[in-house]
């Protein structure tokens, strides 16, 4: 009996023993706070050694000039992300946090200044840290002219402007500037605009709407439905619009989720635009030329006679060369003379060989050509 007790003391010892062990191993396990800071510590570190080897490959450049405008670094940084990146962080949030990264070494390396259509939190701002990241030195201007001038002057590198937007179309003051000023487009950036009602006051007590023209032509539908009551205001920003919502009872403004943040502002509705794939097209302007990708677009302005059929023989070039022409406005030639010029958007390179058939047949049949600029085309940014 005495044998039988002890192993009943043996077992009951092992068992506590083991018990204890596993309390030991549960205990030793970091929460998940000493895990946190464990992980920052390790991703700061590799941050900036992350940051250290970009800088050293950019100042590695023979052209420098090539820092800002690089498409074949960015398309191979974002499709290598895209192979590693097994989620759940969002595609977007991890391409914005490496061209963040991308942008502080670029600045180092050269520090860029870029004029946009301001203040901050307008969309232009938006398209500009979408391409040039918060490290680059960002100019509000308070005029699309303004914009070209800047660069026109050197005060700036570059500028970014609206130039298309897929519910309103072509930005008339930003094409108007080309033919006025010797710039060529040197990348695009292609935003989703959403656009949200904005207060301090309830819906209820909202008389008046301001904002930029085009935003308020982009929700045309929705304001006559929903606030048929409110006067509608235009200002030279939705921006503008903000900063006088934030300060006046009974206004609103229509403008993005950002400036609702930053003038302290409820969002009464959002997402309040006709369009539910509303993209707005910003052309970036310098004097960078591009080298071809594969991927590209190419801009110009055309003159031809005034006269029947000399339109059709023109674009026949296009034709000809089996090239994908995407756009075409047509303005009326100031002064005297009669006629109009043309402005057209292509795919392809001014560097391929068929862009290069097409732009000598244009030269034959054109009083005025010249060629804007070849620039990788983006994908729409979220």
């Amino acid at each position: 009996m005495a044998k039988k007790s002890t192993t009943r003391k043996s077992r009951s010892a092992a068992t506590k023993s083991s018990s204890s062990g596993a309390s030991a191993s549960k205990s030793r396990t970091p929460s998940p706070a000493a895990q946190l800071k464990t992980i920052d510590r390790e991703l700061v570190k590799l941050i900036n050694e992350r940051l250290k080897l970009t800088i050293s490959e950019l100042q590695g450049l023979t052209d420098r000039r090539d820092i800002w405008f690089d498409p074949d670094l960015e398309r191979e940084l974002w499709e290598r992300l895209e192979g590693f990146n097994k989620g759940p962080v969002n595609r977007d949030v991890l391409k914005s946090i490496f061209r963040e990264i991308l942008s502080s070494a670029r600045e180092q390396v050269k520090e860029v200044r870029i004029a946009y259509l301001g203040p901050q939190f307008s969309f232009t701002h938006l398209a500009a840290l979408e391409k040039f990241g918060r490290t680059a030195v960002l100019i509000p201007v308070n005029s699309i002219a303004s914009v070209f001038e800047e660069v026109n002057k050197g005060h700036a590198e570059y500028g970014i402007v609206p130039i298309e937007n897929s519910t309103d179309g072509r930005i008339v003051d930003t094409l108007d500037m080309f033919t006025r000023l010797p710039l060529r487009i040197c990348g695009e950036v292609q935003i989703e605009v959403h656009h949200n009602l904005l207060s301090r006051s309830p819906r209820s007590e909202i008389s008046e709407i301001y904002s930029k023209p085009q935003a308020l032509s982009q929700c045309r539908d929705w304001l006559a439905r929903s606030m048929p009551q409110a006067k509608l205001y235009d200002v030279t920003s939705t921006s503008t619009a903000a900063a006088l919502a934030q300060t006046k009872p009974g206004a609103a403004a229509i403008a993005s989720r950002q400036a609702a943040v930053q003038y302290g502002l409820e969002i009464v509705a959002e997402s309040i635009e006709d369009n539910a794939h509303n993209v707005t097209r910003f052309a970036i302007i310098g004097d960078q030329e591009t080298k071809p990708t594969g991927r590209d677009r190419t801009a110009l302005l055309l003159q031809i006679p005034h006269s029947p059929g000399s339109l059709t023989d023109a674009l026949n070039a296009f034709k000809l060369n089996k090239i994908n022409l995407t756009w075409i406005e047509s303005f009326p030639l100031r002064g005297p003379e009669t006629g109009y010029l043309f402005f057209l958007d292509f795919e392809g390179h001014s560097k391929d060989a068929k862009i290069k058939k097409a732009l000598t047949l244009l030269e034959k049949k054109a009083v005025r050509l010249e060629v804007l600029g070849s620039y990788p085309r983006s994908e729409v940014s979220q």
